[in-house]
């Protein structure tokens, strides 16, 4: 007798299922848990206001990723603008794999699935960060084809900077 292999699924999240809003929350606590993703939980206040935070944002939509309909992945992303192409572009603001389920293409799944999103909504191109001692991510993303941000190699690569408000 041979066990079938765990089916994996990606799609859009709904913001206004109660499942979908769980599991989006309880995956990026996860990540925020993970010390690539700081290494502390979300407060309650981002627990309690999240989803519906993500729902009334313009442009913002979650992938999930599920193995046999147990969430296992996210990708949060942000629709943006290119001013240089006239045109949208998708942020992969956060992208998570639970630890006990990575290495085994969920990742690449979720980028994929992106991708398809973006093309969806006319999107010119994908941004992310990515830490750089993340050597598992930048790999993966490597794969699928991002890189280093330059417009000309004499004025640098792009870098990501933060000023914190609150």
């Amino acid at each position: 007798m041979s066990l079938a292999a765990p089916t994996l699924t990606v799609s859009l999240a709904d913001y206004a299922d109660p499942a979908d809003g769980a599991a989006l929350v309880a995956l990026l606590d996860a990540y925020a848990r993970d010390p690539m993703g700081g290494g502390e939980h979300l407060s309650d206040t981002v627990r309690d206001t999240l989803v519906d935070a993500l729902a009334s944002f313009p442009g913002a939509f979650s992938l999930i990723a599920r193995l046999d309909d147990v969430p296992v992945g996210l990708a949060n992303c942000i629709t943006g603008f290119s001013t240089f192409a006239a045109a949208p572009l998708v942020n992969i603001h956060d992208m998570a794999v639970l630890p006990g389920h990575r290495g085994h293409g969920i990742g690449r799944a979720l980028m994929e699935a992106v991708e398809a999103e973006a093309l969806k909504r006319g999107a010119c191109k994908i941004t992310l960060e990515v830490l750089s001692g993340n050597e598992t991510a930048k790999a993966l993303y490597a794969k699928c084809g991002y890189g280093d941000y330059e417009l000309d190699p004499a004025a640098g690569k792009a870098m990501f900077w933060q000023k914190k408000l609150i």
